[in-house]
């Protein structure tokens, strides 16, 4: 450990190339990961590591490295995704809990990689799924919300918990108009639901998830085709919520069957409704609060699984929001006191 122009360096030693590879990726592809995420400088000179920084941040890092070569000595392959939890949580100072995330796999997807939680918010969520009747998911994208709704879905699927599952989203444009878009309904609506199918691909494969379309074992289709309908015996995903009415989303809940599960997805800060129109979601999360077998589970920024930079994007433009927020209240009350 030596330090340098007030920068602190520390060398740490890997025991082998073959975890070498595993820590740092395929032509040292994650270094540059881990230097934007730990706001460190990392030099690899064959088996050591060069780690320029200040003191605290370096620290954190090696930290970090142990925590992920804790999990390549259990054959655990790691993936970006895990090296960005890994850090996330190694800055709120949970990092001892890294390696409970993994004691537990949702399901394998095609390739034999095993699914698994990536941080504490993704473990409320799914822990609220497996206990709960209807499960709402509120944050940001990114946070893995339809993603492991999926998994979950195809795990209840295959352990025979239900017979089919059911994906569906409110065809609502996001500054874009259906009528202008190619194609009948299904190929104007396919486009917005573009996530769930890729979810279901990568764990299915394209080949057996259309397969299982056809089959009618998973039906994939826009909000309005629930209406009078009873679904029983269905894991149901609505994703996009906070672009239901008030009206959609009570039509969509009061559709739960018996021996099934509900789980509601969205983004209150991604509203594309006309303006004037309430967020069904929104009013959801305000109505049904305190209702049994009904659970929320708020994700915030610290929670997104993406390159640590659109975390950073998804707190710029919170902040400015509730910046904007502020001023308006604060204009009200302005107003207020004026009109008295």
């Amino acid at each position: 450990m030596v330090e340098n122009n007030d920068k602190f360096e520390q060398t740490f030693q890997i025991d082998s190339p073959e975890i070498e590879v595993g820590l740092l990726g395929t032509q040292d592809k994650f270094v540059g990961l881990i230097e934007q995420g730990m706001d460190v400088e990392i030099n690899p000179f064959g088996e050591n590591l060069k780690v320029l920084g200040k003191e605290e941040d370096v620290k954190l890092t090696v930290d970090v490295f142990h925590a992920l070569i804790n999990l390549l000595n259990q054959g655990i392959r790691i993936h970006s995704t895990d090296i960005v939890s890994a850090m996330k949580m190694a800055h709120r100072g949970t990092l001892e809990y890294f390696a409970d995330l993994y004691s537990e796999t949702i399901i394998k997807d095609r390739r034999g990689r095993a699914i698994r939680v990536k941080n504490f918010g993704q473990r409320q969520y799914v822990n609220a799924m497996k206990h709960n009747d209807i499960t709402f998911g509120i944050g940001p994208a990114g946070t893995g919300k339809t993603y492991l709704a999926v998994a979950m879905a195809v795990a209840a699927l295959k352990r025979g918990e239900v017979e089919r599952i059911i994906l569906t989203r409110p065809a609502v444009e996001a500054g874009e108009s259906l009528g202008f878009l190619p194609g009948d309904l299904r190929e104007k609506v396919d486009p917005y639901l573009r996530p769930i199918y890729d979810a279901l691909n990568d764990i299915f494969g394209a080949d057996h998830t259309q397969r299982l379309i056809d089959r009618g074992i998973i039906e994939i289709a826009p909000l309005a085709y629930m209406r009078g309908r009873t679904l029983d015996g269905a894991f149901v995903i609505l994703d996009e919520a906070q672009n239901t009415t008030n009206a959609q989303m009570k039509m969509f809940l009061t559709r739960l069957g018996f021996g099934s599960k509900m789980v509601v997805n969205g983004d209150i800060s991604q509203i594309d409704l006309p303006r004037g129109s309430r967020s069904g979601l929104v009013s959801a999360q305000r109505i049904l609060q305190n209702i049994k077998s009904i659970k929320f589970v708020t994700f915030s920024a610290e929670d997104v699984v993406r390159h640590p930079v659109v975390a950073r994007i998804i707190t710029a433009y919170e902040t400015q929001t509730a910046k904007r927020l502020a001023e308006k209240d604060k204009r009200e009350e302005e107003k207020k006191e004026e009109e008295k």
